[in-house]
């Protein structure tokens, strides 16, 4: 379908998740990226998808942002802008022998993250990270120091650590609240001194506890957001867990009207790193009777630019932390 068409022809109700979409990690990442082209001039380079969302994405290379995934594609002596997902010490060594200038975008939340696992390392305790194989954000953490990487997908096998040592437990800021839980659990089972920092984010509990809202009152729900996004995939999980038929889609391009028959009651809800503009366009195109929020709301949390990028936002009156 194109996007000028309706799918439903004011057949339906939708019930918008709050909050939804960007969260502050994210206005950040994206605002360093625009700022840093104010200062710098194009191109800057990005490490890896900025955030993982084409929309975004492709809206940074627009106005002069170049996206590549290793450190070792980026010209000597110019700027490169590290993702919101975090970036292991090896991409920073690269970068120092490469002279390239670093700006960090890393998510202070994964930053944290970061930072407790060296703070544990030097304690001397064995470390467990409850995360999923292959992310960006695992890659960086894991990067950190040694640890025990447990993917619950793929079975949950805790380690088996000689002469009892004292043990911590991390996970991926963006995974699905109940999963974590039950992989903490068998940890604990093993180890029950081990201390836990259940590092879930606030943005990605929060759209999970309005995704479970959802799904208890509509008969669809609808997850605007791209396939590579942690926190979309989650989301959809949330609802198809109450058995509630759910699809996870970029845009309306990919709505099909099979999905609404027999439909009354639609949900939207939106990852983290999703623009609004993209739920406003599904909504559009589902040409509802109603529209009718639900949730806790928006919230209200803004992190801090890098010092090398405040004068520049003073000059362009971008202020970080509003919903795009």
């Amino acid at each position: 379908m194109t996007t000028a068409e309706h799918v439903t022809s004011k057949t339906v109700d939708v019930y918008l998740a709050s909050p939804r979409g960007f969260c502050a990690g994210v206005v950040l990442a994206v605002d360093i990226v625009e700022l840093a082209l104010e200062k710098y001039g194009a191109p800057v380079y990005v490490k890896h998808q900025i955030v993982h969302n084409p929309i975004v994405v492709a809206e940074t290379e627009r106005k002069g942002a170049i996206t590549v995934e290793q450190v070792t594609e980026v010209p000597e002596g110019s700027v490169v802008v590290f993702s919101a997902h975090g970036s292991p010490p090896s991409d920073y060594e690269e970068a120092e022998r490469r002279n390239l200038t670093v700006i960090d975008a890393t998510c202070p939340l994964v930053k944290r993250v970061h930072n407790e696992a060296k703070k544990y390392a030097r304690e001397g305790k064995k470390i467990i990270l409850v995360g999923h194989r292959g992310h960006q954000e695992v890659i960086g953490s894991t990067g950190q120091t040694d640890m025990t990487l447990i993917d619950e997908r793929e079975g949950i096998d805790v380690p088996e650590f000689e002469n009892d040592p004292e043990v911590a437990v991390l996970t991926q800021t963006t995974l699905s609240v109940r999963d974590t839980a039950a992989a903490i659990d068998k940890i604990t089972d093993k180890y029950p001194n081990a201390m836990v920092r259940n590092d879930i984010c606030y943005a990605t509990t929060n759209r999970q506890q309005a995704a479970s809202q959802l799904a208890e009152v509509v008969e669809l729900v609808l997850v605007i957001g791209a396939q590579n996004s942690s926190n979309c995939n989650r989301l959809k999980e949330v609802a198809e867990s109450y058995g509630v038929e759910s699809y996870l889609i970029n845009g309306p391009k990919e709505l099909e009207k099979s999905w609404f028959k027999g439909i009354t009651r639609v949900g939207i809800t939106s990852g983290a790193s999703t623009p609004e503009s993209s739920v406003a366009a599904v909504i559009k195109a589902i040409d509802p009777k109603n529209v009718i929020h639900i949730g806790q709301g928006d919230e209200n949390i803004t992190f801090r630019l890098p010092k090398e990028l405040e004068s520049a936002q003073e000059r362009s009156g971008v202020h970080t932390g509003a919903r795009r």
